[in-house]
């Protein structure tokens, strides 16, 4: 079961506390059970053909190892917990903040357009762009002002006049050159970062309404004054 952990929620310090002590618990029953079957083994052996003292040893040397191993685990898991809550909280501060994300899927919400920037490698003579909702429906098609770099925003409108519903955008663009012949363009989706939530040991950004994970996050601007 995934577990996930947003800034403003209950801390997760008792739980990861609680869930390192019990396999201690365990290795301790287990040992002491152990214990009385290697004395049990020792009282009912063979008289005229007892076992070995060191194979004794060497039992008690291997159990010994499986409990240390179990406890390295536990601790490096709290270790780990700890290090994902200190992430969580360095990253808290990204919220309120104006970034760039590389992807070309944008949130749209109530008051809140979806944005992207752009860019083409070469010169760009005609440019059209396509936006489609998580469906892959198409909602909003049309040209632009041909630019080999710039920024959309969307407020949702459609062609009817209807507004989408808020959710997620992506958007495409197709660029031509002079000649006629294809022009690669790069996305990246624009937005103010709502929440930071941690999964897995994982960062989470929700933009305008929209999830990214941490490893998409190419800028963050300057905090307006």
């Amino acid at each position: 079961m995934t577990t996930t952990t947003a800034i403003g929620a209950t801390s997760p310090t008792a739980a990861t506390t609680a869930t390192a002590a019990a396999p201690a618990t365990g290795i301790k029953a287990d040992f002491n059970m152990f214990l009385k079957l290697l004395t049990a083994q020792m009282q009912n052996q063979d008289p005229l053909s007892p076992m070995d003292t060191s194979q004794y040893t060497q039992q008690l040397v291997q159990y010994s190892q499986v409990e240390q191993s179990v406890q390295q685990n536990t601790t490096l898991n709290s270790i780990l917990s700890n290090l994902n809550n200190q992430g969580l909280t360095q990253a808290s501060g990204m919220i309120g903040r104006s970034v760039t994300i590389n992807s070309d899927v944008a949130g749209l919400s109530a008051g809140t357009p979806a944005s992207w920037s752009y860019s083409a490698t070469l010169p760009v003579s005609t440019l059209t762009s396509s936006i489609t909702d998580a469906t892959g429906k198409v909602v909003m098609t049309g040209p632009m002002t041909p630019t080999a770099q710039g920024t959309l925003s969307w407020d949702g409108k459609l062609a009817d006049g209807s507004t989408a519903p808020a959710g997620s955008y992506t958007l495409a663009l197709t660029a031509t050159d002079a000649a006629g012949n294809p022009v690669p363009v790069t996305i990246h989706a624009q937005g103010t970062v709502q929440e930071v939530s941690s999964a897995n040991g994982a960062l989470t950004l929700k933009v305008n309404g929209a999830p990214y994970t941490s490893d998409k996050l190419l800028g963050i601007a300057a905090a307006s004054n």
